[in-house]
């Protein structure tokens, strides 16, 4: 079987169609400013308006590319989705932040006879005030969002601040547009503005209210939490209520445990198990956090919520002649996942796993790996970059070297090659690849760590 098509195969829309979208959606209210008809002002002006309507348009779509969405992740994949949003957000705040000292035009109240708002900006107390407010709440979001990791408290509180930080940006940005916008108080302007607050407002209410919700009427209870590894553990969770969730082979899912779903104490971690394992969804997870540590230590029988599934790390609609799966540590998981699925397909294609840990006792699977070797055509290589004495297998890291020398099979272009692991270690293996003419659309990756 090269070819899948899977369940949430169709969910999303085309990434050509997204961005058609989004710069749609972006230049809207340029497009509505302009049929106004207004006499122009100095360029400086129209370009501070200009970069004002489109930063705050964007700041809006922000939500949106937030919320966890298929129909906007679906085909891309939640990390792609998730770093545009970070790299979008750099530069709408630019926008926003710039537009007010290009204004050339007096900063004075409007006069009666100045009915275009050609002569002065027109600001008067409040509309300035709401301006400010939003003005300085968006770089101190921005800022907290690429400095989270050295922040003095837990995801959840940034996460909680983000939200409502989001908001309240959304909320003073709307009062000045409306009060403050030369253009923006038209009423064309004003329903595109309130149509986006809204869809804004929704996004919250889908990711805060609607999602927990919906995870109450679909519990899960922890059915065995499992040592399988150095610090690490499967954790199988089974439904209580209804069929357990469907999801493809490589995809994740934020899970909640011993918690309401309400309190936004969710983690996000890889399926290790495999579609055929259903009713039963197993995660394996390593101890290196305040929630992670204490994962050894959960009972059964513990409540638990699963939001998902998402993620593209998946087969469905990607074609090869073999797969290569490059794996480190506990991103065996989505890899295990893939390898369990083909192993009930009794799928025929050559296979190539190339595990790299620390040390011995952090492999993950070793016997069921083993077995799998036996049953389908996968040849399975251990790396470990600190070897036991006597260790008979490869050493050292996942590198030009190590890669090239197992790398060595006929149409090498046509794989596959499925990477998982820490996001240093995806970018290292990936130009690795590049350097072995391996083209990226063969590459299949998720990172979710970023600068």
């Amino acid at each position: 079987m090269t070819k899948r098509e899977g369940r949430h195969a169709w969910q999303g829309f085309h990434p050509v169609l997204l961005i058609a979208i989004y710069l749609g959606v972006a230049v809207t209210p340029l497009a509505l400013a302009y049929a106004q008809g207004l006499p122009p002002r100095p360029f400086q002006d129209e370009l501070a308006s200009g970069l004002a309507l489109v930063g705050f348009a964007m700041l809006l779509i922000e939500f949106l590319l937030s919320g966890r969405f298929q129909t906007v992740s679906g085909r891309i994949g939640i990390d792609l989705t998730m770093r545009f949003h970070q790299l979008v957000a750099r530069s709408l705040t630019f926008f926003i932040l710039v537009h007010p000292f290009l204004y050339s035009t007096p900063l004075k109240s409007p006069m009666p006879w100045d009915t275009s708002r050609l002569l002065t900006l027109g600001l008067e107390g409040p509309s300035i005030t709401s301006g400010i407010i939003a003005w300085i709440l968006l770089p101190v979001l921005v800022i907290t969002s690429i400095c989270r990791d050295q922040l003095p408290y837990r995801y959840e509180t940034w996460r909680l601040g983000h939200g409502i930080g989001a908001i309240l940006i959304a909320v003073f940005g709307l009062h000045h547009a409306l009060e403050a916008g030369r253009y923006s108080a038209h009423p064309d302007l004003e329903v595109f503005w309130l149509i986006m607050v809204g869809l804004a407002v929704f996004t919250m209410a889908y990711v805060y209210v609607f999602t927990p919700w919906r995870q109450l009427r679909a519990p899960y209870r922890v059915a065995s939490v499992e040592r399988v590894g150095l610090k690490t553990w499967e954790v199988m969770v089974e439904a209580t209520k209804g069929e357990a969730m469907e999801f493809e082979a490589g995809q994740f899912a934020w899970i909640t445990l011993g918690r309401s779903p309400f309190v936004i104490m969710e983690h996000p971690f890889s399926m290790s198990s495999c579609p055929a394992d259903r009713p039963r969804i197993a995660f394996t997870i390593k101890e290196v956090g305040d929630f992670t540590k204490k994962i050894g230590g959960i009972p059964a029988g513990t409540q638990a919520y699963l939001d998902g599934p998402h993620g593209n790390l998946t087969l469905t609609e990607r074609e090869g002649v073999g797969l290569v799966f490059i794996a480190g540590g506990v991103g065996l998981a989505p890899a295990m996942s893939i390898l369990r699925q083909l192993r009930v397909e009794y799928d025929p294609r050559p296979m190539v796993l190339i595990y790299g840990n620390r040390c011995a006792e952090q492999i993950l699977y070793r016997s069921e790996l083993e077995a799998m070797a036996c049953e389908l055509r996968l040849d399975v290589h251990h790396v470990l970059s600190e070897p036991p004495p006597g260790w008979e297998g490869l050493t050292g890291k996942l590198d030009d070297a190590v890669l090239s020398d197992l790398l060595k099979f006929n149409e090498r272009d046509n794989w596959l090659y499925f990477v998982c692991g820490p996001a240093p270690m995806i970018e290292s293996v990936e130009d690795s690849l590049e350097r072995l003419g391996i083209s990226m659309r063969q590459i299949v990756s998720e990172k979710f760590s970023y600068d």
